[in-house]
């Protein structure tokens, strides 16, 4: 909690001092006061917090936009953000990226650099609640834990894409796209998160406790040749139709999209050359203008073909890469309030509903400024589930080699998984949007509560 306050209070003060200048960038002295946006505006913060398990964080984020002489504002015509923040117990994110219509004539171009290490990522297993989630076996003081780092693994994630979009006709667009994953999995460094704690305080060894993840290893769930990550170029292509009316918050428009990626895989790793498809479906219906809007994304991915490794099972491809992390389902990108990567299959259905109410409108230093609420409920559900290599004869007899019951590991079918809160926005000319989302899991094997504080509309 001490993290988001802090970090919460210099967003708002940095988004208005910023605010105070970012007229003056383009001509060097202020704008007409027509609201309409020129030249060049930014928004810029300082990106600081303290995590028990990752450290002290330090960093900054900025995002740039050009607006040319006004004729398309809201629509920017180049945008650019930027995001370096690491932690003590290296954990963190270096990110750049680029999004225009303008730099080739007719063709949408976005590219995206990202290198994101976690030294405590989530894995909670596979297929949802057919994997049970102790929340106690991960909380400190609970009368059954085992260890903070027991639904967590270690793992590094770099990314690099460019994608591509023109126009059919009307508002149907072609998409393509190239790039190259590359994930490092491990098991939680416990030596480096136990490092100048003292002795009450510090994890148990995984020789004591090992981690779901150690576990699931030698059970023999996750193959030897995936479970240290792997290299993967890929290449994609597909449609969208887009009748949105702005790219941040629209009032009105629909945004969809059906695309296909191939992802390649060499050596000891050649079966996992897959093919994955994306469908998504996005709806922004004005109640009351452009004050009160009814939003809601359905969404689906399933494997076509192959294989897919399991570091790879809760990335969510996309055709625009605005988030620095696409993992679900579960978490901010996803299913808000429940557990991240909560949700783990091979293939899956979501649906995200909001109702974004436009509070107050006001400016600040030649700047338009608004503030609103956003109830909202999610849902989502495995419609193809991960096959296991074990049968359930043999994974009860290898939890109970492991000193476990394997009803508390494995359960006996998954459901409908939803949780529900509200946010708040706070947004500068249209496009530098503060979000503050919390929301509550419905069913407590999702986890409890969950708080995301981050830049944009989660769709």
């Amino acid at each position: 909690m001490k993290k988001t306050t802090l970090t919460l209070f210099l967003i708002m003060t940095f988004c208005l001092s910023y605010a105070s200048e970012a007229d003056t960038l383009s001509t060097g002295k202020p704008k007409s006061g027509d609201g309409i946006k020129r030249g060049w505006t930014f928004g810029a913060l300082p990106s600081i917090g303290y995590n028990t398990d990752l450290g002290f964080q330090y960093g900054a984020l900025a995002e740039v936009y050009y607006y040319g002489d006004g004729s398309t504002f809201p629509q920017y015509q180049h945008l650019m953000y930027v995001e370096a923040n690491y932690t003590t117990k290296r954990s963190g994110l270096f990110r750049f990226f680029y999004d225009s219509k303008y730099l080739i004539p007719d063709v949408r171009v976005t590219f995206d650099l990202s290198y994101v290490p976690e030294a405590m990522s989530d894995f909670s297993g596979f297929n949802g609640y057919k994997s049970v989630y102790n929340a106690g076996w991960g909380k400190t003081g609970a009368e059954d834990y085992k260890s903070r780092a027991f639904y967590k693994m270690k793992k590094d994630f770099f990314r690099a894409t460019a994608d591509f979009q023109g126009t059919i006709a009307g508002n149907l667009y072609w998409n393509a796209g190239a790039g190259f994953f590359n994930y490092v999995a491990d098991p939680v460094n416990i030596d480096n998160l136990n490092r100048n704690k003292p002795e009450d305080k510090k994890l148990p060894s995984l020789l004591e406790q090992p981690t779901l993840y150690n576990y699931y290893h030698l059970w023999g769930l996750i193959k030897d040749n995936e479970k240290d990550g792997g290299s993967h170029p890929f290449v994609r292509a597909g449609l969208t139709y887009d009748t949105r009316n702005r790219p941040n918050n629209p009032s009105r428009g629909i945004w969809a999209d059906l695309f296909a990626t191939y992802y390649a895989a060499f050596g000891e790793q050649k079966e996992y050359n897959h093919v994955s498809l994306n469908a998504s479906f996005r709806h922004y219906i004005p109640i009351m203008g452009d004050r009160i809007i009814f939003a809601y994304r359905l969404g689906y991915q399933g494997a076509l073909w192959g294989e897919t490794p399991f570091y790879m099972k809760n990335y969510m491809a996309t055709l625009f890469t605005k988030r620095a992390n696409y993992e679900m389902l579960g978490g901010a990108n996803s299913l808000r309030g429940i557990v991240r990567n909560r949700v783990t299959g091979d293939g899956y259905a979501y649906a995200n509903v909001e109702l974004r109410l436009k509070l107050f409108s006001f400016n600040i230093a030649r700047q338009s400024f608004y503030i609103g609420i956003n109830p909202m409920f999610d849902a989502g559900y495995i419609t193809d589930p991960v096959e296991l290599e074990r049968s359930e004869t043999e994974l009860r007899a290898l939890t109970l080699l492991s000193g476990l019951r394997y009803e508390d590991v494995f359960g006996e079918k998954d459901g409908l998984h939803m949780s529900a809160g509200a946010g708040l926005k706070i947004a500068m000319n249209e496009n530098f949007i503060l979000s503050v989302d919390f929301a509550k899991a419905f069913n407590q094997q999702d986890g409890n509560t969950g708080l995301y504080i981050m830049l944009g509309y989660m769709f």
